[in-house]
């Protein structure tokens, strides 16, 4: 279980990362303002996933 989530939290963090350039990228060129809100918005929703992962992988760890 642990080498599970060995891979799973750099994936997670991955995913949050490359959203969040996504986002930035998008407003610093000027692209249109309802993709950086979706993609701020799939932001918050990937850290909070991030978390979770990252929560059972330290509940899993000390059992």
């Amino acid at each position: 279980m642990n080498s599970f989530f060995h891979y799973l939290i750099p994936i997670a963090l991955a995913a949050v990362a490359i959203v969040l350039l996504l986002g930035l990228l998008n407003m610093l060129r000027g692209g249109s303002p309802e993709r950086s809100q979706k993609l701020m918005r799939m932001r918050v929703l990937l850290q909070f996933v991030a978390i979770i992962v990252m929560m059972a992988a330290l509940y899993f760890s000390a059992r």
